[in-house]
């Protein structure tokens, strides 16, 4: 896993700040999230700076800029052209069930709903547009949550990323030397049987010797 994880990162290099952030920001502006959440970008991108491929600062920042730009890019797209957008092919595959869940979520929490989206792939790309389409206050409400919840978002998954390298060095760590105990265990209890055994039968012979 870890070779697998530093080989992305390796072969992307520093593109890796434009591509986990342009996921993280399509997720929502364009309903990536509804098949490709961009959060798995942020949590790769996270694992590359702990390896240091890319810088863990400028990445959050990336990913928090992206996330709210991308909802607000989403939330102007369901104000301009919502109706139709439902009726679209795209509109279609998303399902109205799902446009329904989502319009009853929002409706159901208000400007909290932008905030707690934010912790759904599915409703992460769909909550802005209905937002957009229910002509939630922008400036006094739609904003504000969004910022909150592209901060936390966005810098919790690429910080998530980081830990995860943290853990997973830890238990390489532990797996490359954990055997070792193990084996000493091992071969001092075979030691100790064979020398019992060899005992057991020194006894024998004297035995036999004597009578």
């Amino acid at each position: 896993m870890l070779e697998f994880l530093r080989g992305i990162g390796e072969s992307v290099g520093p593109w890796l700040y434009v591509i986990a952030g342009g996921l993280a920001f399509a997720e929502a502006a364009v309903m990536v999230g509804v098949v490709l959440p961009g959060e798995t970008a942020l949590l790769v991108a996270g694992f590359a700076a702990h390896e240091g491929i890319i810088g863990l600062v400028p990445m959050i920042v990336v990913a928090i800029v992206c996330a709210i730009a991308g909802d607000s890019v989403g939330y102007e797209v369901g104000r301009l052209i919502g109706p139709r957008l439902q009726a679209s092919r795209v509109g279609r595959l998303v399902g109205a069930h799902r446009w329904q869940a989502t319009e009853d979520f929002l409706h159901r929490h208000g400007g909290k709903a932008v905030l707690l989206g934010r912790g759904t792939a599915l409703l992460r790309a769909l909550v802005p547009g209905m937002a957009g389409m229910a002509r939630m206050p922008y400036l006094r409400t739609f904003l504000p949550w969004n910022a909150v919840g592209g901060i936390l978002w966005g810098g919790g998954c690429v910080l998530l990323g980081f830990v995860f390298a943290l853990s997973l060095e830890t238990v390489a760590r532990y797996l490359a030397w954990g055997p070792i105990p193990v084996v000493v265990i091992v071969a001092a209890v075979l030691l100790w049987r064979e020398t019992r055994r060899r005992k057991k039968r020194t006894n024998k012979t004297e035995r036999v010797t004597e009578r």
